[in-house]
């Protein structure tokens, strides 16, 4: 099932948050590599971004988007929301 992380905004000074972004890019790198992200979701701005992933479960996409560098580090306020496609 497919999921996005919305990322918000950087809670961090810029400083702070570039230092992240080179691990950041590698799992984003990492997860595109095993088929779990689309590389056209990749995300990593301080301002905001999304990046959109599959996930069997909600505690599989809670557990794919806690490993994200810049998350765990706390440099960032993100939403984590189910990705659904509305078909008229």
């Amino acid at each position: 099932m497919p999921w996005f992380v919305k990322i918000e905004k950087g809670v961090v000074n810029k400083a702070v948050f570039d230092q992240f972004v080179p691990a950041h890019v590698a799992y984003v790198k990492d997860l595109i590599a095993q088929g779990h992200a689309a590389k056209s979701g990749y995300w990593a701005e301080f301002w905001g971004g999304m990046l959109l992933f599959q996930a069997s479960s909600l505690d599989e996409a809670r557990a794919i988007v806690a490993a994200d560098p810049l998350i765990q580090n706390h440099c960032v306020e993100y939403e984590l929301h189910e990705w659904r496609v509305v078909v008229e």
